[in-house]
């Protein structure tokens, strides 16, 4: 089941179509901050909608003007951030980035060796753009899912799953980004089963709850 990603799964389930990154646009006038979020379906929000992803909900609670470009997809791994995502970084000039993928790298088959490599050159791209704020936070585990079998072994899944999200953490720090590690508060959601209808993605609430959870930890970027 290897050849399958988180967002085929969806459909299989008979949820939604995916969201492409003009769907959650949020453009106010005189924006102070300009946000750019690169991802997956975790980013994108999918099993709930792009208003409700983490990135909106996290915009809902900053005090300024903020320019969102979700341009987070379902189903993509390292390879299509670089190639589909990173571009925006030239066309959108964003001063403040979020950074969250690697399930579909696993399932994928992704070594963890290519996906830190390819996290690496993420990195570079970011920092050659001259972004001044990059936060970067863990892959939830979705090897708790009831849907998580048809990927693989659970707990097979989830020993991956803690091993692409330390790469992400040091690479990250060797990048000097902030890794806000939100894995703690994936796991209890995972075991409540805060989850969308398709059995895999988190709910609305639980989005939001990432949201709240990054607004408290992080500074503001509409602090001066």
């Amino acid at each position: 089941m290897k050849v399958l990603s988180l967002a085929l799964a969806v459909a299989v389930g008979g949820c939604a179509a995916s969201h492409g990154a003009t769907d959650a646009a949020v453009a106010p006038a005189s924006a102070n901050v300009r946000y750019l979020a690169l991802g997956d379906s975790f980013t994108i929000g999918t099993g709930a909608t792009p208003a409700t992803s983490f990135p909106a909900r996290l915009v809902s609670r900053w005090t300024c003007p903020v320019e969102l470009d979700n341009a987070g997809v379902d189903g993509f791994t390292t390879d299509d951030v670089i190639e589909v995502e990173l571009p925006q970084l030239t066309s959108f000039a964003p001063s403040f980035v979020t950074l969250l993928v690697g399930a579909n790298d696993i399932v994928h088959g992704e070594s963890p060796q290519t996906y830190r490599t390819k996290v690496r050159a993420i990195f570079q791209a970011i920092r050659a753009a001259g972004v001044a704020h990059v936060v970067v936070l863990p892959q939830p585990d979705w090897s708790l899912s009831p849907v998580a079998s048809a990927f693989g072994v659970p707990a097979e899944l989830h020993t991956e799953i803690v091993l692409f999200n330390r790469i992400l953490s040091e690479e990250t720090a060797a990048a000097h980004g902030e890794f806000v590690d939100l894995f703690p508060l994936m796991e209890k959601e995972a075991a409540a089963k805060m989850l969308a209808s398709d059995g895999l993605h988190p709910s609305a609430v639980a989005y939001d709850a990432w949201a709240a959870e990054l607004a408290r930890r992080l500074a503001s970027p509409c602090s001066p």
